[in-house]
């Protein structure tokens, strides 16, 4: 599980420092992936419009002149924490996506650490993402262009599985990938956002099989 405090990366991504500074002329005087963690669970508890610079410097432990040298602004450092969580968060949901032997089994895994994830009483009980869809984040272009990308890309990645699998005859022919893939792309943004007003994993179960099983998975 993820915890504050503790990278989640676990050796696992690609140091991000690298890549974000090949650009810059300055060299960095901080660890760029646990202020960036830092951030990104900062924004995950506050929110966008209520995280301030203040805020962002105590928790990343970094001073303003760093901070604007690396990110240049408050809308950035949401875009590379949103970017963070791509990579650690939602890599994990992915991989459970991804690592079943077809995708009837591999939507459920995929489910599963959603629930687990709102489980944990040390994370914040909605995606990052989800939490994004807000007027504050959808006002900003280059936020809301990422967004848009992310969920077209997860609804892609997932209609192509679909389509793997009508091809190895475990889904039926007339199976419409690309509908499937985006309904549940969209259920599972409103989960996050019901689990905020009442969450009760047994019922959420029920649900998420009530819907799988319409959609022939």
């Amino acid at each position: 599980m993820l915890m504050t405090g503790i990278c989640i990366c676990q050796g696992k991504c690609v140091s991000s420092a690298t890549e974000y500074s090949r650009g810059m002329a300055r060299t960095r005087e901080f660890n760029y992936d646990k202020a960036m963690e830092r951030a990104m669970f900062l924004f995950w508890k506050k929110g966008y419009a209520n995280t301030s610079l203040r805020d962002l410097l105590k928790a990343m432990g970094i001073g303003e002149g760093s901070f604007y040298n690396t990110f240049k602004s408050k809308r950035n450092a949401y875009l590379e924490s949103l970017k963070f969580y791509d990579r650690t968060v939602n890599a994990e949901r992915v991989h459970a996506f991804a690592s079943q032997p077809n995708t009837a089994e591999g939507v459920r895994a995929f489910f599963r650490t959603v629930l687990n994830c709102l489980d944990n009483p040390k994370l914040p009980r909605v995606c990052l993402l989800a939490g994004s869809i807000a007027p504050e984040v959808l006002g900003e272009r280059e936020l809301r262009a990422y967004m848009r990308e992310q969920a077209a890309g997860w609804a892609h990645h997932m209609a192509a599985r679909f389509d793997a699998d009508k091809q190895r005859h475990i889904l039926p022919r007339d199976f419409d990938s690309e509908t499937v893939a985006t309904v549940i792309v969209t259920f599972v943004q409103g989960l996050w956002r019901m689990a905020l007003i009442s969450y009760d994993r047994v019922k959420l179960e029920h649900q998420i099989e009530t819907l799988l099983t319409a959609l022939r998975l």
